[in-house]
């Protein structure tokens, strides 16, 4: 059992707590759809390669009417980094301690006129201590009106604590968000940030606000869309969009890599991949 202190306690529960909020919206909109799908719930323990113990977490999927799959994952982990993987993460070039809380999700969706979506959020320590984390949405048919809405949301997250967050963060997410050999964004965007470190209580204050800001956008993005019709062009748009978010995500996503190199439970890390998708 990881040891944690006050800061590392703090932003575990919060992670949990979030987790906890969004799953029970998620399972009304599907109760909303006339579908009884739940979350089902894995736990799974961390061994540290030194042997210690390395902490865990908890994988939460769900398969509904309205949700064709979605992964919220939490996990609190820490040990050793490998030496040579070590030296990339702040802080852990001369000491590869470490710690790293967060919550994770991505939404794959059955119609698609719904967004998919990515949101995570997380709390790292080495000689070091920072957030980092984002939210972007994955339309595959974007509506400009669902784009302003998500982009709005954000953005007055941001502005609340600093002006400066959003143009910043936005930018980022576009260029972290794209796929170089495609030559192609894999959404619309949202916000992307990390390194956030110096004060933790407003660094922190800010990460909350993030999770506050999807809980309150997404699921009235569902709503919007769920029972737009759709028909087999659609869908074949849709799967072949999927195609792409899954090669982003196995070949540029550094929280995959995070996790696999980390010893995280590969099932949890995975879940961002879509149930089905094409590729021409």
């Amino acid at each position: 059992m990881l040891t944690l202190d006050d800061q590392q306690t703090a932003a575990r529960s919060w992670f949990e707590a979030l987790r906890t909020r969004i799953c029970t919206t998620f399972e009304a909109i599907e109760r909303e759809a006339g579908s009884d799908a739940a979350f089902d719930y894995v736990s799974w323990d961390r061994t540290d390669p030194s042997g210690a113990p390395g902490g865990g977490g908890v994988r939460g999927v769900m398969k509904g009417k309205v949700f064709e799959r979605v992964g919220v994952n939490v996990s609190t982990v820490g040990g050793m980094l490998d030496g040579d993987f070590g030296k990339t993460i702040h802080g852990a070039g001369d000491d590869p301690r470490f710690f790293a809380t967060g919550i994770s999700l991505v939404a794959h969706m059955a119609n698609p006129h719904v967004p998919a979506v990515h949101m995570n959020t997380r709390f790292l320590a080495t000689t070091k201590r920072w957030f980092g984390g984002g939210a972007d949405l994955n339309p595959p048919l974007p509506v400009a009106a669902d784009t302003d809405d998500f982009h709005a949301t954000l953005k007055a997250a941001c502005d609340a604590h600093d002006p400066a967050y959003y143009p910043r963060f936005r930018a980022w997410a576009d260029e972290y968000f794209y796929i170089p050999h495609r030559k192609v964004h894999r959404g619309v965007g949202g916000i992307f940030y990390d390194h956030l470190e110096g004060d933790f209580e407003r660094d922190f204050a800010f990460t909350r606000a993030v999770g506050e800001a999807f809980l309150d956008v997404y699921p009235r993005i569902v709503r919007r869309r769920m029972e737009t019709p759709f028909d087999a062009a659609d869908i074949a748009q849709m799967l072949a969009w999927r195609g792409r978010y899954a090669e982003f995500n196995l070949v540029y996503d550094r929280g995959t890599l995070f996790g696999l190199k980390t010893g995280g439970n590969i099932d949890a890390i995975l879940m961002s991949l879509p149930p089905l998708a094409t590729w021409e």
